[in-house]
């Protein structure tokens, strides 16, 4: 089992608290709701329009992403949560039906197997999990995911090419129906509920029993929070790739943008930067596949394969340019720590970037100390904004290498072998003046080293309130088949004992700004970063004063 803390910042996770306001006051039975109530009812309602826009076109990524950041301006609206909740669904579905690891398992499956398949989820998940089970709770989330599998087009394919709607209604009412009768109370109660749901979908519409049952494995991890999920074998392996600190592909970070993947970053010496990619560009078609044709999660896919494969890219750059590219698949180094420098010769401030925490991690920290040492360090900013987190051992190391003493994290889940306080050395502690910088976007891993700084006050932390993600996740393989789960097995809290889920991590320096760290490739410039500006300026005051 490995031990991770790595954010999909796919839900942020906030706490809404509801508040008598002295204002409102009463006159003539009438209550008097104040503009800014009315405005966000307005916003809520053009969110949720917009949204339904996305859903009408099948593009559920964009619509999760649309939600997502809704949640944070809206936290505790029902209605938001719900669509997060569905347009997550979808893109699971979609996204294990464009998966060829997934397809093939499936073919080779029979509903003994996967009803197997399924009894092992549920004893992952009543030996691992940090909460007790919920066995009615996950017949139920199945029931509705295969309530939405068969309205997802991916699906609907696979099985029947097109299908009219009114003859799967019936179906989805009379396994309503069956499953709203049945109390489940065991594990092994909810796997006759799920053999039983299976039979009557595969007695109605030939439709085979062992994807519905996988469906409803599927749906049970997804049900527990929303870092937990079921792993496709192609998905464990990314996984452990992204442990690892490499993988075998194009070296380019994506993301789903108006039918068409964005590339975000590209990674340095790979075979996208050697064939001129830039963050920013678009790909819009992938070995002649138009995203107008498949979807993008479809085109994703086929960026994969073989080491040593070739793939063709019609790229879009932010000039509007369209051009072909023909680009060898290879095995790409990941680099954990990036844009090792002195920022301030005179000064000796020191900077670098932590991407992720990773096997390769403290290795790679270690190498950039040194460097900077030599260079003439006197201070030093580390930026893990934008880092989704990691490892959680990596971290703890990390954070040990700066604090010299107490207790950097602990750990507490419902297996008292999760119960743990990761404590810091003396030795090898460098005493270098300290800057962390921050934003929404730094999670997990990242708000434990950023915790441990902050609380220990061995650092300055600058920037934006970091996620709020403070649990931990365990990869754990199935016996059964090639594929995984991933389970949250225990909260973490900082040293001060604060939960970092749902609060995060305060910044002593709070720089509102909407800029990002430099993307790979691109120089650091503290003119046009404020909140890497604010930390070197932290840095020089601190110098000053020595």
């Amino acid at each position: 089992m490995r031990r991770l803390l790595r954010s999909p910042l796919a839900a942020a996770l906030l706490t809404a608290a509801t508040l008598f306001c002295p204002a409102l006051v009463r006159a003539q039975g009438q209550v008097l709701i104040p503009a800014e109530a009315l405005q966000s009812d307005v916003q809520i309602q053009q969110v949720l329009s917009d949204g339904a826009a996305l859903e009408r076109e099948g593009r559920w990524g964009e619509a999760l992403g649309h939600y997502e950041d809704a949640k944070k301006d809206f936290p505790g609206r029902r209605e938001i949560s719900q669509r997060v909740e569905l347009a997550r669904m979808h893109l699971d579905i979609a996204r294990r039906y464009s998966d060829t690891t997934f397809l093939t398992a499936l073919a080779a499956s029979d509903v003994n197997k996967a009803l197997d398949l399924y009894g092992e989820v549920l004893l992952k998940i009543q030996t691992h999990y940090v909460h007790n089970p919920d066995w009615q709770g996950f017949v139920d989330r199945g029931a509705r995911a295969l309530d939405v599998a068969l309205t997802e087009p991916e699906f609907i394919k696979r099985y029947y090419g097109e299908v009219a709607p009114e003859r799967l209604t019936p179906v989805r009412q009379e396994l309503r129906k069956l499953l709203g009768s049945t109390t489940v109370r065991s594990r092994l109660e909810a796997r006759d509920a799920v053999g039983r749901a299976a039979n009557l979908v595969w007695q109605r519409l030939r439709l085979p029993a062992q994807a519905i049952v996988t469906e409803y494995a599927c749906a049970a991890v997804g049900a527990l929070d929303p870092y937990s999920s079921f792993l496709t074998a192609g998905q464990l392996e990314d996984v452990f790739s992204q442990i690892e600190g490499n993988f075998v592909g194009l070296g380019i970070e994506i993301k789903a943008d108006e039918q068409s993947l964005m590339i975000v970053n590209v990674i340095p010496g790979g075979p996208a930067a050697r064939g001129g990619l830039v963050g920013g560009d678009r790909i819009v078609a992938v070995n002649a596949a138009s995203m107008t044709e498949v979807s993008t999660d479809e085109a994703a896919e086929m960026l994969k394969g073989v080491e040593g494969s070739t793939v063709e890219l019609s790229v879009v750059g932010e000039d509007g340019v369209r051009r072909q590219l023909h680009l060898r698949r290879e095995r790409v180094e990941v680099p954990s720590v990036i844009d090792v420098g002195i920022l301030d010769q005179e000064q000796g401030v020191g900077y670098f970037r932590i991407t992720s925490f990773q096997k390769t991690t403290v290795r790679d920290v270690d190498s950039a100390l040194w460097q900077l040492h030599r260079d003439g360090m006197k201070s030093l900013i580390v930026d893990v904004r934008g880092n989704p987190g990691g490892l959680l051992n990596a971290s703890v190391e990390i954070a040990d290498k700066f604090v010299s003493a107490g207790t950097i994290v602990s750990t507490r889940g419902r297996n008292p072998r999760e119960d743990y306080d990761h404590k810091a050395h003396a030795i090898g502690t460098w005493r270098v003046p300290l800057i962390v910088l921050i934003d929404g976007d730094s999670a997990s891993a990242s708000e434990i080293f950023a915790g441990a700084i902050h609380d220990h006050r061995r650092g300055t932390v600058v920037g934006q309130r970091s996620y709020g993600k403070g649990s931990v996740q365990g990869i754990f393989p199935l016996t059964g088949s090639e594929a995984g789960v991933r389970l949250t097995t225990a909260k973490f809290y900082s040293p001060s004992g604060q939960a970092i889920s749902d609060r995060g991590v305060s910044p002593d320096i709070v720089v509102h700004s909407v800029a990002k760290p430099a993307l790979y490739g691109q120089p650091v410039d503290p003119q046009q970063d404020p909140v890497l500006k604010a930390g070197m300026d932290v840095a020089r005051q601190q110098l000053s004063q020595r």
